[in-house]
């Protein structure tokens, strides 16, 4: 059994409670004594027990002050407690649930029950899988009057689980740092695992300003591409700097020695390639 229990007092709001011996004994191993709770979580709308991604806290209600006595990450856990009033908090993610009981001097069994799900995101590029280091994911949840809503995380893995309360999500997926963002509307369901796969059009562009075609790039230049309307997408120095593009038509500028230089670039989703600006 791994029960958590604190070994000092807890104080709070002038309170000090300390658990007596034989709610201690849950540390050990040995033989629990009557007083004995018994937890289980369950899914809203299912029933079904809850197998993973638990925390447990227990708090002792004194003069109406809740103190924590106890946690616990087990699935079921079985906690030594004496007689009194006690709050039951469990966590599942973002999600969690409270229920205020009466502890007797025998044993007790409980279940809380969660609305709650999980959200597992990908990223693909050209049918191929995005390495999850060059996939960043932001979920929100949505507001009225706001394109994207109130911030859940912006730390999430590609292929990790995030459990969340039921209800609507706006996920945000932005490939390799670039310009290539997808957007979607995920229902997350009491129960269930949604899994989705977010579906870039992006590419790898090194660029080069050349004398004449097949030439060598030259060193000392300055780059901006820009969408045909002016929004300035990405700047870099050098002789080949490499940008990650989304797909479509792009303006390029090359400044070297005072002088500069436009041409225009498509990229085409998945087809890395080297493109040529000519000294004109």
């Amino acid at each position: 059994m791994m029960l958590c229990l604190s070994r000092r007092a807890l104080v709070l709001a002038g309170l000090v409670l300390t658990l007596p011996a034989a709610a201690q004994t849950a540390e050990t191993g040995a033989a629990l004594p009557p007083g004995v709770l018994t937890l289980q979580a369950v899914y809203g709308g299912t029933g079904k027990p809850v197998r993973s991604g638990l925390e447990w806290r227990i708090f002792a209600v004194q003069q109406g002050t809740p103190v924590q006595v106890a946690t616990s990450h087990e699935v079921t856990p079985t906690i030594a407690l004496p007689p009194g009033e006690y709050m039951i908090h469990v966590a599942y993610g973002l999600a969690s649930a409270t229920k205020r009981i009466t502890m007797p001097s025998g044993p007790l069994t409980d279940r809380l029950t969660l609305s709650a799900g999980g959200l597992i995101l990908r990223a693909k590029l050209a049918d191929a899988p995005v390495a999850s280091q060059r996939q960043a994911i932001a979920v929100y949840i949505p507001a009225p009057n706001d394109s994207e809503g109130k911030l859940v995380t912006n730390t999430l893995k590609s292929g990790e689980i995030l459990r969340l309360p039921e209800g609507t999500y706006h996920v945000v997926s932005t490939y390799a740092g670039s310009n290539s963002v997808v957007r979607a509307d995920l229902i997350v369901t009491s129960g269930r695992v949604v899994e989705a796969t977010m579906n870039h059009r992006a590419a790898t562009v090194t660029l080069k300003l050349v004398r004449q075609v097949g030439g060598v790039a030259l060193a000392n230049t300055a780059w901006t591409v820009q969408t045909p309307g002016g929004d300035v997408i990405g700047e870099a120095l050098g002789a080949f700097p490499t940008m990650e593009l989304a797909e479509g038509e792009y303006d390029v500028i090359a400044r070297n020695d005072g002088r500069e230089f436009k041409d225009k670039m498509k990229v085409v989703s998945g087809v890395n390639r080297d493109h040529e600006v000519v000294m004109r």
